[in-house]
């Protein structure tokens, strides 16, 4: 009788143990789902509709339609070297890893800046790899573009220890989230530098100079990593702005950053589409070309440059991921939804257990469109508030990651 009553309860124990306890609850979200932004694509006249629509994909963790409406909205185009062109390249440059060769370089330097595509979160994820590294080499401080500034400022947002999505546009993608996240976790103090109001082009670049001035000059013991978007981080002589905002910093403090272009040589939504460079390399990995001197390949627009350009490999899938998610102690978590009374297409966002869903940004998000479709995560070890949402129900279980 003992040994049936033991036996019983262990049956019961392993059962609860793979049991989830589901919950029905209310939750909005303002991440749109596919079809949500397909119909604002018909239904938009404006000339930059598709980029709207790509940083909208961007930041509910579709990476490929991401890439693909960015496209829609330029000009793409086929280019190629010739062999004898290849054959120059490879004879003239060696690869590098791009990460080990820009810790190195940081060392000789008080600020670094590197840039992003807006609409490309593996840019976030790549500058969030180098956090550690060049903390541990002095970099205290991390300056952001994509914080609202101003009377939108977050000023809780180093105290709460992570972003939400009233910190900024931008940062409402996961990746940027977890860059920001990633970064306070490790000691960074975290800031914006945004200009204030509605100025753009030469008074924007001003603006943002000055503010990192600013900091740089309550701080000046400390080092500086400064994330930008696009060409704000190009040295010299800068058509149209007179000099953007890296430039402006050198002028105003003295400081020569290093500046970092991972934009130019990433992937597009077709491979065809790459730049001839990218596509004249086989690489596996980020990487910088160096020549036999040591010097790296710049990035250079006209009288501009930016000091080191990185190469970024094309993107390889696990299970509809991106690859690069499920690096950097990420593991590839699959969940069944089969069990949750909702109906498809769902939403499943990631919340780190501790931080109020309602506001938090998620630490991943992906949209599934049937049951029948496997749900995978990109998580780290730790326990996990789950919500799967059509917008009309909701439901949440946990999920511990060892």
């Amino acid at each position: 009788m003992k040994q049936t009553t033991l036996l019983l309860s262990i049956i019961y124990l392993l059962v609860s143990c793979t049991e989830r306890e589901i919950q029905q609850i209310d939750f909005l979200t303002d991440y749109k789902y596919t079809y949500e932004i397909e119909e604002q694509i018909l239904n938009d006249t404006i000339p930059w509709k598709y980029q709207i629509s790509a940083a909208d994909f961007a930041k509910k963790g579709d990476y490929k339609n991401a890439l693909i409406h960015w496209d829609l909205g330029l000009q793409t185009q086929n280019r190629g070297y010739t062999k004898n062109q290849i054959d120059s390249i490879n004879s003239n440059y060696s690869i590098v890893n791009a990460a080990d060769y820009i810790i190195k370089e940081a060392q000789k330097n008080q600020v670094v800046m590197i840039n992003e595509a807006h609409h490309n979160s593996m840019h976030r994820a790549f500058t969030k790899s180098l956090l550690q590294r060049l903390f541990d080499n002095g970099y205290k401080n991390l300056g952001l573009e994509a914080l609202d500034n101003g009377e939108n400022l977050d000023s809780a947002l180093n105290s709460r220890g992570y972003p939400i999505q009233k910190t900024g546009y931008y940062t409402q993608d996961p990746q940027f989230g977890n860059l920001i996240r990633e970064a306070i976790e490790i000691g960074y103090e975290v800031f914006a530098y945004e200009r204030i109001g509605t100025d753009f082009g030469k008074n924007r670049e001003i603006e943002q100079a000055k503010n990192i001035q600013k900091v740089i000059e309550s701080r000046p013991n400390e080092k500086f990593l400064i994330h930008c978007g696009f060409d704000h981080l190009m040295e010299g002589n800068y058509s149209g702005w007179e000099k953007a905002m890296a430039g402006r910093l050198t002028e105003y403090a003295g400081i020569d950053p290093l500046t970092i272009n991972q934009d130019e040589y990433s992937e597009r939504s077709k491979t065809e589409f790459n730049h001839p460079l990218l596509k004249a390399l086989d690489i596996n990995e980020p990487c910088i070309l160096i020549d036999e001197y040591n010097n790296p390949l710049k990035y250079k627009r006209d009288e501009a440059w930016a000091d080191i350009a990185v190469l970024h490999p094309n993107t390889k899938y696990d299970d509809t991921r991106p690859n690069w998610l499920f690096e950097n102690g990420n593991k590839n978590i699959s969940l069944k939804l089969n069990d949750i009374p909702i109906e498809f297409p769902v939403m499943v966002l990631a919340f780190k257990k501790g931080e109020d869903i309602n506001v938090a940004i998620p630490i991943d998000i992906t949209e599934i469109e049937n049951k029948k479709e496997s749900c995978h995560l990109a998580l780290k070890e730790g326990t996990y508030e789950i919500v799967v949402t059509n917008k009309s129900k909701s439901f949440k279980f946990e999920k511990t990651v060892n």
